[in-house]
């Protein structure tokens, strides 16, 4: 008997035919044997709907309350999915992720998982039932409700899947697989038969919307193999998995855009030790992610330092920085919310030369201008002009022939 874990997003179960077909592929997964686990999210745009009303009640809802009225959309889910199986003649029983044991720690609205208590769950699959589990939720140690962020559904189902061992952790979605570049943008990009951890969480955290950057993470960690795969046919669509040699012959496997981060310039700051550190500690105590970072070279004591952050996050970015410019003594703050950024990602980079040349080739040859660049091992992103972000994906996609890049992962698998 095998375990299995089957995640179903919120454009899976957005009507009621789709629950239903949904519990179909779960009572099909039971009926085979197996041990079924799902995790389910918000109907359809539930949550942004509910996001949109806190939002018309004020302007900057309290985290907690936000948590607590997110949260009811799984909720909703989880029961019409229970049921939706008992209709087809098998059991199931549901729960939110606080009944189910799933604990957190208590940043709202981006908490992450502490430690997952099995014992009910266990004890509700030896009875031979399908237990169906609420994503994006837990609780803390006080109990409160909390979310785990944008696609916590998939932390969920992947946490789930590594505590408990499962054989296999499929993530279904309304797409066929995990793509070269964002298919509605890129007519041409190819479905990837399998890829690597490293490589997907890069693609993930930048902007690729197929997995929440965590989930990719936590399975990398505990090794968990999960599949991305359409919840419209039974496609095997993409296998996640841990690196194997012969991916580096693809030198490139994905190209990602991404329009939800912002810059902030701080311009003429001391050019002493420490400056910095004091900048950057003040968004750390204040719970913002700082991506991409530029200092200029110092000149006449003074320098400029230039950062990127979630764009949702601006606001409360330029109220901390605004306060370093005071203290630093610096001369302006300044923001720009109209950015994209543009990244190219693949194993193959660590033994390839030449990825940059042909990237900023590419975008020069469309008039593409670049702001800034960071890179890693296996990455390489620029900041670019938001109104320029489809033109410059479709060239590096272009540039580095990704559309063939499918056939090579098919070949390989």
């Amino acid at each position: 008997m095998s375990l299995i874990v089957q995640k179903f997003g919120g454009t899976s179960v957005s009507d009621a035919q789709k629950i239903k077909r949904a519990a179909q592929r779960v009572a099909q997964a039971h009926k085979e044997g197996n041990q079924v686990v799902v995790v389910v999210s918000a109907m359809g745009d539930t949550t942004d709907e509910l996001f949109g009303l806190a939002h018309q009640i004020t302007e900057r809802p309290s985290a907690r309350e936000m948590d607590m009225l997110v949260s009811t959309g799984e909720q909703i889910s989880i029961a019409l999915m229970a049921m939706a199986i008992h209709a087809l003649g098998y059991e199931a029983i549901s729960f939110t992720g606080g009944q189910v044991g799933i604990v957190t720690d208590s940043r709202h609205t981006k908490a992450r998982i502490m430690k997952i208590d099995t014992k009910k769950i266990r004890e509700e699959l030896d009875k031979g039932r399908v237990v169906v589990v609420a994503g994006y939720q837990g609780i803390d140690a006080y109990n409160n409700i909390t979310t785990l962020g944008r696609g916590g559904s998939d932390a969920t189902a992947v946490a789930l899947a590594a505590i408990l061992k499962a054989d296999m952790c499929d993530i279904f979605t309304d797409v066929a697989g995990i793509y070269t570049a964002d298919p509605r943008v890129v007519p041409d990009a190819s479905k990837l038969e399998r890829i690597s951890y490293d490589e997907l969480l890069e693609l993930a955290s930048l902007g690729a919307q197929v997995m929440q950057a965590r989930s990719v993470e936590f399975a990398k960690k505990y090794n968990v193999p999960f599949r991305v795969r359409p919840s419209y046919n039974d496609s095997e669509g993409t296998l996640v998995c841990q690196e194997a040699k012969d991916m580096e012959d693809i030198v490139v496997s994905g190209a990602a855009v991404t329009r939800d981060e912002a810059k902030i310039t701080l311009r003429g700051v001391p050019d002493r030790p420490g400056v910095a550190a004091r900048l950057f500690g003040e968004l750390a105590r204040c719970n913002i992610n700082v991506d991409v970072i530029i200092q200029n070279i110092g000149s006449h004591g003074m320098t400029d330092i230039t950062f990127t952050v979630p764009k949702g996050d601006l606001q409360e970015a330029m109220e901390a920085t605004r306060k370093m410019k005071e203290e630093l003594q610096a001369q302006e703050v300044s923001a720009d919310s109209k950015i994209a950024k543009l990244s190219v990602v693949g194993i193959g980079m660590r033994s390839h030369c030449g990825v940059a040349e042909k990237m900023f080739s590419a975008l020069a040859q469309e008039g593409v201008n670049i702001q800034m660049i960071s890179t890693s091992e296996i990455k390489i992103s620029c900041v670019i002009d938001e109104s320029q972000a489809e033109r410059a994906l479709k060239a590096v996609h272009r540039a580095f022939e990704l559309h063939k890049v499918g056939e090579k992962t098919g070949a390989r698998g």
